[in-house]
């Protein structure tokens, strides 16, 4: 099986978040908590707790945002 993107969740405090999910995306959620907790050994007991470190992954491997962000880093040091 190729490596999953997402690894075993690392105990962090829990931040409460409220939102509606397409039936056909929890669906694909839970199964990826499934194949993560297989990969792992660890089942996901909560899989919207993966919501966190897919959107993290997201976001850090976005090159797009990554380059806006460094503009927007250094434009504000300079003004």
């Amino acid at each position: 099986m190729a490596k999953l993107k997402i690894e075993a969740l690392s105990d962090d405090k829990p931040v409460k978040v409220t939102l509606e999910l397409p039936a056909s995306l929890h669906r694909d959620l839970v199964a990826y908590a499934e194949a993560v907790g297989k990969e792992s050994g660890k089942p996901i007991n909560e899989p919207l707790k993966l919501i966190i470190p897919m959107l993290t992954r997201f976001m850090a491997t976005d090159r797009a945002f990554a380059k806006s962000r460094k503009q927007s880093h250094s434009s504000g040091r300079n003004g």
